[in-house]
């Protein structure tokens, strides 16, 4: 059997002469013939002899094989002279081949007979082939051609396809050979029914998972599809989707699904991580993947950082296990937000870094859907219920909004660091007092982010991120700090403070002294643009410009700052560590603002 890993060496026309030896019994040169071949020609001569018997049998075979190991790649005028030199202690043999002119493929003469003639797949798949014509003739290559071609065919279900002729039409006299092949792939089969054993949840839900119908083509990506989509359901410990193509009736093969339930119904992760905005952060995450029959789940965390955190959703899936879900939340966050700074008389300066702080409730009920083209979409109402302090006094805000959210994520594959996508959002929540808001308000919001590599190494990354709170400018004070847009932090402005940018307050402590809040806006504009460059596959460099701000009617004075980064490309996703300065729209400060940013996970 031809090797194929010698067989698929990329072709050098460097010629070379090569020596190995086992245990000093014998040594063997090869001259004359070029990484490929000089491969394929030890290849087939086989391991070194460790005896005088393996030797003898060894030199015995050299031109059967070194004539096998010419012709398998094309080479069918090569010739060779040996020469054997012995000794005592170990014997040399030196081969000096002449490749000669190598034979080519002319063209390759392809018929497919059968069902799979109005298969597209096929033609697909010879466009994208690595034997075309004007190849050297490699019958690793032709025969590498045969096995995809045929595997091809079985994963479309032409189980009795078969190739009916198989012949290479060699011309040694013009160097050129023509390939010719004829496959009858015979009837397609089709899929059946699908049964499933071992199921915790009620079958009818899981049929929603099936992403054809009895009758349709076989094809194991729809296999496939349905061993994703019943993982990413979560309720199964072990799933194995089984075509029975051996009970096949009328060339329809039926479908068994075996399932075996989680042998704990609860699960609780502990995870750690850090990123400048939110500092060292600990969670305990409980899920309980299987609630009853109908497939209810449930996921309930508790987040300990600078922003402690609570959240849980109960999950119930309707018209289909994953892509028609209703959602019921609670969250409980102890917010952090906006810039405290008091002016001191010695430096002529307002200085300081402390943040507003608030308690926020919010109760939401959502039904997400989830469309074929990656598109997901909600609808439904949150209600939300924020104490805070702010210019020293303190209030409580109430607003119930209901809401839409399109968003969809798009990657160019499956990693944490991706060469390339995009992520898109659109929401547009209302509220009025009719509802049991404190006031009448419309928010939208957008954000947009794109990543792209040219060249294997030269990755670009693009963000937007815009909102508009539509509301009576009486009213503006009214709204709670969580709906109001600020600016700042690593996924904003870099070079400042979570939260720092946006409209001001001016007031007057206690102790008579000028203090300045920073308190959110109306709207919010932020765009950034960087360029990252892969010194290998675990460490890139980056440079960035990130502009915009939070901003009230017509008071828009953008901030723009400049950075770069060091970002290693850990299992968990990039670790990122990024130096901003403020570079424009920083005026009213006497030092130049700076801030160095650490972030850990992926960026879609």
């Amino acid at each position: 059997m031809i090797s194929r890993t010698a067989l698929l060496l990329a072709a050098s026309l460097t010629l070379v002469s090569i020596a190995v030896s086992a245990d000093e019994n014998l040594e063997v040169v090869i001259n004359g013939a070029n990484d490929a071949l000089t491969a394929n020609i030890r290849a087939h001569l086989g391991e070194l002899p460790e005896d005088a018997d393996e030797r003898s049998s060894y030199l015995f075979s050299v031109k059967s094989n070194i004539t096998k190991a010419f012709e398998s790649l094309g080479y069918y005028h090569a010739s060779y002279t040996e020469s054997l030199q012995e000794s005592e202690d170990e014997w040399q043999l030196t081969l000096n081949v002449t490749p000669g002119e190598r034979i080519t493929i002319k063209y390759i003469d392809l018929q497919v007979l059968g069902d799979g003639v109005e298969d597209s797949a096929f033609n697909d798949y010879l466009q994208k082939a690595k034997l075309t014509p004007g190849q050297g003739l490699n019958h690793g290559r032709y025969e590498s051609f045969k096995s995809d071609f045929q595997s091809l065919s079985l994963s479309r279900g032409y189980f009795d396809g078969r190739f009916t002729r198989t012949e290479i039409e060699v011309n040694r006299d013009i160097n050129e050979a023509i390939i010719h092949l004829t496959y009858d792939s015979g009837q397609r089969y089709t899929l059946g029914e699908v049964t499933f054993i071992g199921s915790p949840v009620d079958v009818d839900l899981l049929q929603t998972l099936v992403p054809f119908e009895p009758g349709a083509p076989y094809s194991s990506t729809d296999i496939s599809q349905l061993n994703r989509s019943l993982l990413e359901t979560g309720y199964f410990a072990n799933i194995k989707v089984i075509p029975q193509i051996d009970k096949a009736s009328n060339r329809q093969v039926p479908v068994k699904v075996d399932l075996t339930q989680r042998p704990h119904n609860h699960t609780f992760n502990v995870g750690v991580g850090a990123s400048t905005d939110t500092g060292p952060r600990i969670r305990l995450t409980w899920r309980t993947p299987v609630i009853n029959h109908y497939g209810h789940h449930q996921e309930t965390s508790i987040e300990y950082s600078n922003r402690p955190k609570f959240q849980s959703v109960y999950t119930i899936p309707l018209t289909h296990a994953l892509d028609d879900q209703l959602k019921i939340s609670a969250e409980l966050q102890r917010n952090k937000y906006g810039l405290i700074q008091t002016f001191d008389d010695q430096s002529q300066e307002f200085e300081g870094s402390k943040q507003l702080e608030s308690d926020y409730y919010r109760l939401g009920v959502f039904r997400q859907k989830r469309w074929n083209n990656a598109w997901i979409f909600s609808y439904g109402i949150a209600g939300s219920k924020e104490n805070y302090t702010q210019q020293g006094d303190s209030r409580v805000g109430t607003f119930i909004t209901p809401g839409v959210t399109l968003s969809q994520t798009k990657r160019g594959d499956a990693s944490l660091d991706p060469k390339s996508g995009y992520r898109q959002s659109y929401t547009l929540s209302a509220g009025d007092p009719a509802l049991g808001s404190d006031v009448r308000i419309a928010r939208l919001t957008s954000s947009f982010k794109f990543i792209e590599t040219f060249f294997s190494n030269h990755r670009f990354v693009a963000r937007a991120d815009l909102g508009a709170n539509i509301v009576d400018d009486n009213d503006l004070p009214s709204v709670i700090p969580s709906l109001r847009f600020f600016a700042g932090g690593d996924n904003s402005i870099r070079g400042f403070n979570y939260n720092e940018l946006g409209p001001r307050v001016d007031s007057v402590n206690d102790d008579g002294v000028a203090v300045k809040e920073t308190v959110g806006g109306r709207y919010l504009a932020v765009a950034s643009v960087e360029y990252q460059y892969y010194w290998n596959e675990s460490w890139r460099s980056a440079l960035f410009v990130d502009s915009g701000n939070a901003f009230n009617n017509t008071d828009f004075t953008p901030v723009t700052s400049a950075g770069t980064g060091i970002h290693w490309i850990t299992p968990i996703g990039p670790i990122k560590l990024d130096v901003g300065v403020g570079v424009a729209g920083v005026d009213d400060r006497k030092s130049r603002p700076w801030r160095i940013h650490i972030s850990i996970g992926s960026e879609l």
